[in-house]
């Protein structure tokens, strides 16, 4: 019975090794944006976009917001070529001109729509509102012991079913 429940587990890892890619995601979620026509036909350049003022921190958050909404980017504050990439992806999903530049504009129709796509996922989920809550943690000393997911937890937990740990 151990050999066949390690055999499984086996397999488990082998179709699943396919199933996480490194590096960011190029697929867009499926979100629908209405785009002003005014806001559209503004093109948005280096100066547009020193007049926002991003700081560091701003454009961590320009970054997180991308990534929140399908366009995934690496959050470091910088706007290299790769986050260039991904802003000029998301004007092209919103009929905005391809700059790869933000304007003040675009800037808040992104602020607007990371809003409410964070919003709508919440509140279109299944969960309670205890399901947002943190767990709480039990008292009592000794050493704690994290289940993570994926083909690690699942060999964590048959090694620990085999012999009798959890």
């Amino acid at each position: 019975m151990r050999v066949f429940i390690l055999a499984l587990s086996i397999l488990g890892i082998l179709v699943s090794a396919n199933a996480a890619k490194a590096g960011p995601s190029t697929t867009d979620r499926e979100l629908v944006a209405s785009v002003d026509s005014v806001t559209s036909a503004d093109e948005a350049t280096q100066e547009t976009e020193d007049q926002i003022g991003l700081n560091k921190a701003k454009r961590r958050d320009v970054q997180r917001r991308l990534t929140g909404i399908g366009f995934d980017t690496r959050v470091n504050g910088r706007f290299d070529e790769q986050a260039r990439t991904v802003i000029t992806r998301w004007q092209a999903a919103r009929g905005y001109p391809r700059t790869g530049f933000l304007n003040t504009l675009q800037h808040q129709a992104l602020l607007t729509e990371s809003v409410s796509a964070a919003h709508a996922s919440v509140s279109g989920s299944d969960t309670s509102d205890d399901d947002l809550l943190p767990a709480r943690r039990h008292g009592g000393g000794g050493a704690r012991h994290h289940r993570s997911g994926g083909p690690g937890g699942l060999i964590g937990g048959v090694v620990g079913g085999l012999f009798g740990r959890r």
